[in-house]
């Protein structure tokens, strides 16, 4: 792989600043009480954990990233040639977690801050969807429709990452999971900004879990996880224009959004059934609840540990079966693979619904 070398560094320098600095972090977070109490009926932890972890994984992510950005491949064809862009809306995404994280933020003033992002990421850096690929029979986009298209998406992805964030190593495990799968996509298409911002990430991601596994010593909070879906929409959108002719021969007829929406399953899955319910219901979607798939697990006696495992283990499996099982027909495709993430999803609620009768 051309610049492998840059991909180890770039990970293994995200790893060590995540791994050294967070005991600190943790140190501090208990002095100044930035922590959360387990007082919420919601919350499944029972003790006070402090809750700014995001604050290492944004750091070593923009330090890595900035320190083993290679010049050299700065305008090859669908890089993230437009650094400056993307830095300057993590910044603010980053800033806007850590306030929440510490006294909270309004919901539709953490809207507005993703519209801004989206805007940002989408039309200044314009890094966007270009194509669906022949789903529904649509291929190339009109410029309004890629940018609606790529913002909503955006807005969807770093909500799903943040609403996961429920569990001790959840939202970082599935993370690494993503990114880990990004990076090796790129990695073996010679896309080496966007292979080393993947291998930052899980870098970065891998550092924390050391800390945030169960029992979870620090969260991530919404300073982390708004950090994590953002950099993940980034590489969704780079994934999804990913030229055929630069993809391995193993891969190379694969369809790239049924690829992306594969490795990004737990998170949709999770966020579509959880919206659904509280649109039933007639609540507000943004209403937190005990209605996610983990809670679901921790409801029929799985414990954190049990839990995460095997959510790793389903968002690792539907991976496969998109890369396996490829049906020509991209629509088809698509309500196929729906079918089988959301019945599988399904499992844990009808066992606890069982349990409880």
């Amino acid at each position: 792989m051309v610049g492998e070398h840059i991909l180890w560094l770039g990970f293994l320098t995200a790893f060590f600043v995540v791994l050294l600095a967070t005991p600190s972090l943790i140190k501090v977070a208990k002095l100044k009480h930035l922590v959360d109490e387990p007082s919420e009926e919601r919350k499944l932890h029972t003790r006070s954990v402090p809750t700014i972890g995001g604050i290492t994984i944004f750091g070593a992510i923009i330090f890595s990233y900035s320190l083993w950005f290679p010049d050299e491949f700065s305008y090859i064809e669908n890089s993230l040639v437009n650094f400056k862009t993307v830095v300057a809306s993590l910044v603010l995404l980053f800033f806007v977690g850590v306030k929440d994280d510490i006294i909270g933020t309004a919901p539709m003033k953490k809207l507005a801050a993703h519209f801004i992002v989206g805007f940002i990421i989408v039309i200044m850096a314009d890094i966007r969807i270009g194509s669906m690929h022949n789903i529904f029979g649509i291929q190339e986009l009109e410029l309004w429709q890629s940018y609606i298209i790529s913002i909503f998406t955006y807005i969807v992805i770093v909500n799903a990452y943040n609403l996961i964030d429920g569990l001790d190593g959840l939202a970082g495990g599935i993370g690494l999971i993503s990114s880990i799968s990004f990076g090796l996509l790129f990695a073996l298409s010679s896309n080496i900004p966007l292979a080393l911002l993947s291998f930052v990430l899980s870098g970065a991601l891998l550092g924390f879990l050391v800390f945030n596994f169960s029992p979870a010593r620090i969260f991530m909070g919404d300073s982390g996880s708004l950090t994590i879906g953002a950099i993940i929409s980034i590489l969704v959108f780079n994934t999804i224009n990913l030229p055929p002719s630069k993809l391995p021969d193993f891969i190379h007829d694969i369809n790239l959004p049924i690829l992306v929406i594969g490795i990004l399953v737990y998170p949709l899955a999770d966020t579509i059934r959880a919206f659904t319910l509280r649109a039933f219901k007639g609540i507000s979607p943004f209403t937190a609840d005990k209605n996610h798939i983990h809670h679901k697990f921790i409801a029929i006696g799985f414990n954190h540990s049990k839990t995460v495992i095997t959510l790793y283990i389903y968002n690792i499996a539907i991976i496969l079966f998109v890369v396996l099982v490829r049906i020509p027909n991209a629509t088809l495709n698509l309500f196929v693979l729906v079918i089988v993430a959301l019945s599988i999803s399904l499992v844990p609620m009808l066992l606890a619904k069982i349990k409880k009768q």
